[in-house]
C-alpha cells in the first residue's frame, strides 16, 4: 500500500517506512535520534489490567527492536463507554502504565474515542544514537539468527475460547507477553548486531521474509529449534488455528521453501501472529551461541539459536528445514 506514496526526501529520516521496520527514527542532532512508533490492539484477555500490560509491552517492543530507549507515551484508546464501565478503561491504562514505569519513560496523556469494541495502545517515542540503531534490513550472509521468546500466542489465545488450553499454559502464554524486550535489548548492546526486528502480527515467517527482502538476503530456520509455547503445537494439531494465520501464510509462500517434510498442522505455527512477541536477532555467527549464553543468564532463558543467514540466489528468501 504505501509503496505507491512518494519517498521522503528529508535526509534526517534515517529510517522511513520503505523496508516495513520496526518504527522510524530521525535525526535531531549528530548525537540524538527519536525513534517514533504507535501500536494498539484488541483485548486477547478478559481482565482489563493484565490486556493493558499486553498492549503496552506489546507498543513499547518496537522501540527496542530499533535499539533504542523509550522516553515518552501516550494513551491510544477505544473504547465502548455506552456498554462498558469507566472503571474498565481505567484498569487498562492502569496496567499499560506499569510497563511503561517499568520501561523507565513516562505516560504523557493521549487520546481516547467511542468505539464498539475496547482497544489500546501506545504512540511511543524513544531515542537512540543516530549511528548505532538497528534495522530489519541488515543481515549479512553467515549471521546466525537468534529468537528471544517463544511463539504460539495466537492460537493459545484462541484456543483459551473454547476452553481447551490449560490454566499453566494460559498463565505461561501471559507472563512471555507482559515481559518487555528491555533486557533483551540491553543485553544484545554489547553484541554486533546486523539486524533486529520483533515478532508480532505476521508471525515468525512473516517477519523473517521482511528481514529476508530487506537484508537482500536468504534465512534459513530449524523449525525444531523454534521455542515454542507450551501447549501450542497441540492446539494446531487438534485442528484450532487463527483468522490470520492464512493472510500471513499467504504473505510468504511465493518465497518460502521447506526443505523437511512437516504435517500441515505443524508448518502453521510459523504463521501464528504473536502479540508482544520476542525479537528476532541477526549477528555474526561466532557470537550467536555467546548472544544465547548470555540472554539465559539474564533470565531470558526461552531464547535460542534457530537458524542462519545466506546469500539469496533465488526466490525463495526464507527456507524452513
Amino acid at each position: 500500500m504505501l509503496a505507491s506514496l512518494p519517498k521522503n526526501q528529508d535526509p534526517n529520516l534515517l529510517v522511513g517506512y520503505e523496508t516495513n521496520d520496526d518504527a522510524g527514527i530521525y535525526r535531531l542532532t549528530d548525537e540524538i535520534a527519536i525513534i517514533t512508533t504507535a501500536d494498539f490492539i484488541t483485548p486477547p484477555v478478559n481482565d482489563p489490567f493484565v490486556f493493558g500490560q499486553i498492549a503496552a509491552a506489546n507498543a513499547l517492543s518496537d522501540i527496542y527492536a530499533m535499539g533504542g530507549r523509550p522516553i515518552t507515551c501516550l494513551n491510544l484508546a477505544g473504547f465502548p463507554s455506552k456498554k462498558l464501565d469507566a472503571g474498565i478503561l481505567n484498569q487498562i491504562v492502569a496496567g499499560g502504565l506499569t510497563k511503561i514505569t517499568e520501561a523507565g519513560a513516562v505516560l504523557a496523556g493521549g487520546h481516547t474515542i467511542d468505539d464498539d469494541e475496547p482497544k489500546y495502545g501506545l504512540s511511543v517515542t524513544g531515542v537512540v544514537h543516530p549511528q548505532k540503531f538497528w534495522t530489519n534490513s541488515g543481515a549479512r550472509p553467515g549471521d546466525s539468527l537468534v529468537l528471544t521468546k517463544p511463539i504460539g500466542s495466537g492460537v493459545i489465545f484462541n484456543a483459551n475460547l473454547k476452553g481447551w488450553v490449560s490454566t499453566t499454559a494460559l498463565d505461561e502464554c501471559i507472563a512471555t507477553i507482559t515481559t518487555l524486550n528491555r533486557v533483551a535489548a540491553e543485553t544484545m548492546q554489547n553484541y554486533d548486531i546486523h539486524a533486529v526486528t520483533d515478532v508480532t502480527g505476521f508471525g515468525l515467517a512473516g517477519h523473517a521474509f521482511e528481514m529476508a527482502r530487506g537484508s537482500l538476503v536468504r534465512l534459513e530456520i530449524s523449525l525444531a529449534a523454534v521455542p515454542l509455547m507450551q501447549e501450542a503445537m497441540e492446539m494446531y494439531k487438534r485442528g484450532m488455528s487463527t483468522g490470520v494465520n492464512s493472510h500471513n501464510r499467504q504473505l510468504v509462500e511465493n518465497h518460502l521453501t521447506f526443505e523437511s517434510e512437516f504435517p500441515a498442522w505443524h508448518a502453521e505455527i510459523l504463521f501464528d501472529p504473536q502479540t508482544s512477541g520476542g525479537l528476532l536477532v541477526s549477528l555474526p555467527e561466532p557470537q550467536g551461541w555467546s548472544l544465547v549464553s548470555a540472554l539465559h543468564q539474564q533470565g531470558i532463558v526461552s531464547a535460542r539459536l534457530i537458524g542462519r543467514v545466506d546469500t539469496l540466489e533465488d526466490d525463495a528468501l526464507l527456507v524452513i528445514n
